[in-house]
């Protein structure tokens, strides 16, 4: 646990890789580090892997005086970690949620992005027709606990690819528990839902870009990969097979895969 801009945040740290290079993973909503398991295994060997839970979300502290957990709060929390842990400038991975930190630090902080890896993720404001949707499943977990809404959080996070396949089934019903574990977690989901477009400093970025979507995304689908990577000069885009909003857990070898070649690249 460590303490920066006025939280306690739960963070893992591989320690020192052979390359000497670090790699930072931020997660997407209702997930935590346990989302890039797969990743930081593969690739601590090499690099340093840096992990955390935002605030409000799996180990890491409440934030019960906040109505929302807002992304310039959450993007501010990473600034202060990575500098309390001396990183210097690093690989900086995000997923959806993860992706607007990361995007805001790289346009706004590019001393402390190396290069910068996008997962399922979006430049543009929460597209009005998902908001009704999501403003009643937050109400439903106000009052019931977040448990009941496990079957509608599903098709969300995770692609028809997983969720059809039945010799995966109890690693849905994992995945599904670790996604309902929080109460509070509707404040995060505020926070994202509500957030600020950043499309606009988007074009800022300089740092070396990889855009990563599922093909079976249907929270932040293709076309919206394709505008960050349309908008970042020299960003690659590469698509996952059979990879909903949750590609690191549902395709976990494909993406470590790009992850890899990137990096090497």
């Amino acid at each position: 646990m460590i303490e920066v801009n006025g939280t306690t945040l739960f963070y893992l740290d591989t320690g020192p890789g052979s390359t000497g290079e670090t790699l930072a993973f931020s997660h997407g909503l209702l997930w935590s580090t346990e989302l890039f398991a797969a990743q930081i295994a593969a690739l601590r060997g090499r690099y340093r892997c840096i992990a955390w839970d935002h605030r409000g979300q799996g180990q890491s502290a409440p934030d019960p005086d906040r109505q929302s957990i807002d992304m310039e709060l959450v993007w501010k929390d990473a600034v202060a970690l990575l500098e309390a842990l001396g990183t210097g400038a690093v690989h900086f991975c995000g997923l959806s949620m993860g992706g607007f930190v990361g995007m805001r630090m790289a346009a706004r902080r590019p001393d402390l992005v190396r290069s910068l890896i996008l997962l399922e993720t979006s430049s543009d404001p929460e597209p009005r027709e998902n908001l009704t949707r999501y403003r009643l499943l937050i109400r439903v977990v106000k009052l019931f606990g977040p448990r009941v809404v496990r079957g509608q959080i599903a098709p969300i996070m995770l692609g028809r690819s997983i969720l059809t396949d039945a010799s995966r089934r109890d690693e849905c019903e994992r995945y599904k528990t670790l996604m309902a574990r929080r109460k509070d977690a509707w404040r995060a989901v505020n926070g994202v839902i509500d957030r600020a477009g950043v499309h606009d400093e988007v074009p800022r970025i300089t740092a070396r870009t990889l855009v990563v979507v599922g093909d079976e995304d249907v929270a932040t689908p293709l076309p919206r990969a394709q505008r960050i990577a349309a908008a970042i000069p020299g960003a690659r885009l590469v698509q996952i097979p059979r990879a909903g909003h949750s590609s690191p857990v549902e395709e976990p070898a494909a993406v470590t895969a790009a992850i890899e070649a990137f990096l090497e690249g």
